[in-house]
């Protein structure tokens, strides 16, 4: 599996043989072998020509753009190498169908909720937190999707069921200055909303860009609708991950304290966002996160996390042309 570039400040992406580099004054470039490379991930102004973009299109990495305020922008994605007609059509039949399409959305929303759960489990053993009346709320919900016939209504089960969840943050967290009270997105009205909407905007684009390496078409989703935007089965295949990926990642830099208050900064339209170098320090954790292995409960062998969301896509893949049952991954500590 390969690896993400962070592009952190401004400068110009330059290419030496199959290497490339940010080069900036006063500063030695890094250079990193494109075939280690899945993406890039840019903040900020960063140059670069056609030729370089022509580069890095041949090597299919991915590029994705994200505003001063580290808010997704679109992505740069090189030309579909992997699209199937077959597994298209047999993607877009399963969207059109809606006894199909429900069946998977459902499975996108019950395997979110087991991950939810059992996130809360771990803590609920470290830091005797109070949990019932949480998961008691969040089986209630599970039920329901598992019942639900629309999709819209199935939305809303997910939409109650985060909201829900997102208490239980509040009990885990004991710094004051990163208490939540409610979810807000946009704009972020606290460090702890600023932390959630950045990482989740991460773990879009990791599914997008593992999903580019098979031959599902990403615009295809079916919990959320595919509509004008670009993209939507990178947001079914993330919920699954957030809890596991983003929110274990969260718990940890705020009780380790390697991300504080000093880390933020109030912007002039009255959100709050990370500084850079707190961004430094999210996107350092994030990659290594993604690095982490664990022992796969059926391969017998250990896999890396990004590795698992491009096992997912596959299991979701097979379900559509093999008909083999899809079973959305839940974590087991």
């Amino acid at each position: 599996m390969g690896k993400t570039l962070y592009l952190l400040s401004n400068g110009e992406l330059k290419r030496k043989d199959n290497t490339l580099f940010i080069a900036r004054e006063n500063e030695n470039p890094k250079f990193l072998p494109v075939e280690t490379l899945d993406e890039i991930n840019i903040f900020g102004e960063v140059d670069f020509n056609k030729s370089l973009l022509e580069f890095i299109s041949q090597k299919e990495v991915i590029l994705h753009f994200y505003n001063h305020y580290g808010y997704y922008v679109g992505s740069f994605y090189p030309r579909e190498h992997l699209n199937s007609g077959a597994v298209i059509l047999a993607q877009a039949a399963y969207y059109m169908n809606a006894a199909k399409r429900i069946e998977i959305a459902s499975s996108f929303v019950t395997g979110a909720i087991d991950n939810m759960k059992r996130v809360m489990e771990y803590y609920q053993r470290r830091a005797m937190v109070e949990i019932e009346d949480i998961v008691d709320a969040l089986d209630t919900y599970s039920e329901r999707a598992h019942q639900c016939e629309d999709v819209s209504e199935l939305m809303g089960i997910e939409g109650n069921s985060r909201e829900k969840y997102y208490e239980f943050f509040d009990r885990a967290v004991k710094d004051d200055a990163f208490k939540m009270v409610n979810r807000i997105r946009r704009p972020p009205s606290n460090r702890m909303n600023a932390l959630i909407s950045f990482l989740n905007t991460m773990c879009y684009t990791l599914a997008l860009s593992q999903i580019y390496r098979t031959h599902l078409d990403p615009r295809i989703g079916f919990l959320h609708e595919t509509n004008f935007r670009r993209f939507s089965l990178n947001l079914d295949v993330a919920e699954i991950f957030k809890p596991i990926l983003v929110d274990r990642l969260i718990f940890s830099l705020i009780n380790k304290r390697e991300i504080q208050d000093k880390h933020f900064e109030k912007q002039s339209g009255g959100g709050i966002y990370l500084s850079d170098s707190g961004r430094e320090i999210v996107l350092r954790a994030w990659e290594g996160r993604l690095n982490e292995t664990i022992e796969h409960p059926t391969l017998g062998r250990k896999v890396s996390y990004r590795g698992l969301v491009r096992m997912e896509i596959y299991k979701l893949q097979k379900h559509i042309m093999e008909n083999i049952k899809y079973v959305p991954y839940a974590s087991r500590w």
